[in-house]
């Protein structure tokens, strides 16, 4: 990686969940898709995503999306997930800090009540419905890519758990989704370190028990996340999505939320017009509806809406100097967990 630019850098959150947007500077990523250019930051140069991502100028918490030219002529922008352990195709939590830095910063025009934003993603258009007032940015409500289960009570062997139970589903990334329970924890802030240490943990053990493909995208074959879930009395589910090297999601994961609406429609828990809220581990809330029913390669499928609300706090500019020793940065498990070796 090589650039002459300072990188400019809006810092915004999704329901307490880092999502700053990289909105100039950024050097040209090959590819003719943004599904190759996400390939292009996994496979041949990581460097960008490291110099974002990892310390001495990010934590363990932070993500950074890289804002790109669309390369669909239906989309207005087009973005990629960076995270320190890969890039990512598609979150909704990031979705929506995407959406609210492109309408605040007047990258696409805003219109009061609702501006529609079309995102060109590494999993496909994701169409966003931002309700806007007063050049404030609401609440975004992210029409989703058709969300499906490959499998249910999948049996997982673990040396700590004994067999536990998994649903396998995606939601714009594929997810492995636990009932807490099984693992004797609570989705309670006291228990964020003990949870993303068991999801690294279990992700880790599903590498060798379960493997994924999607039908229709070629290269999305990895579970991305471990989502340890709550379901409550009135219908709600509190989520607890793990991220390696080991912390927790502070939001209640859009395409967690997504991949939970296929897990029960599944289940005959929930059809078309079923909504529902998912709640966080520190209280956030987004509504995930069903919007209708379709299919994935030959595969059962609903098409989710997930509404959250994204905060615009600062900004922040970085530079890259050519004689800095830590120019891909460093990870250290006194914060990152022990499990920073995987990285």
């Amino acid at each position: 990686m090589t650039f002459d630019k300072e990188l400019d850098i809006l810092l915004v959150h999704c329901q307490g969940e880092s999502g700053n947007v990289l909105l100039n500077g950024a050097p040209e990523i090959p590819g003719a898709t943004i599904l190759d250019k996400m390939n292009h930051l996994n496979d041949v140069d990581p460097s960008l995503r490291l110099f974002l991502t990892r310390e001495p100028r990010a934590q363990v918490v932070h993500t950074t999306n890289l804002l790109l030219a669309p390369t669909r002529p239906d989309a207005d922008a087009a973005f990629i997930v960076l995270q320190p352990d890969r890039a990512h195709p598609m979150s909704g939590s990031n979705c929506i800090c995407v959406v609210t830095a492109l309408l605040e910063t007047g990258r696409v025009k805003m219109v009061e009540p609702q501006t529609i934003v079309r995102l060109d993603t590494a999993t496909g258009l994701i169409v966003a419905r931002a309700r806007c007032e007063n050049g404030r940015c609401l609440s975004v409500s992210l029409d989703n890519v058709p969300a499906f289960v490959q499998q249910l009570d999948a049996a997982i062997d673990t040396p700590k758990w004994g067999s536990i139970k998994v649903d396998i589903a995606f939601g714009g990334v594929f997810y492995a989704q636990i009932d807490v329970d099984q693992v004797g924890l609570r989705i309670v802030p006291e228990a964020a370190r003990a949870l993303a240490e068991t999801g690294t943990e279990i992700k880790s053990l599903l590498a060798d028990q379960v493997a994924v493909d999607h039908p229709e995208i070629p290269g999305l074959n990895e579970i991305a996340y471990v989502m340890f879930r709550e379901y409550q009395a009135d219908g709600s589910v509190v989520t607890c999505t793990t991220l390696k090297p080991g912390r927790v999601d502070r939001s209640p994961c859009g395409t967690g939320s997504s991949a939970n609406l296929a897990i029960l429609h599944a289940r005959g828990r929930a059809k078309t017009g079923h909504s529902c809220v998912s709640r966080s581990i520190i209280g956030g809330t987004f509504t995930s509806e069903i919007l209708g029913e379709t299919t994935v390669g030959g595969r059962p499928a609903v098409m989710p809406r997930i509404t959250g609300q994204g905060y615009v706090f600062g900004r922040q500019q970085l530079r890259l100097d050519p004689k800095d020793p830590f120019a891909q940065g460093f990870a250290l498990s006194d914060t990152w967990g022990p499990q920073v070796g995987e990285l």
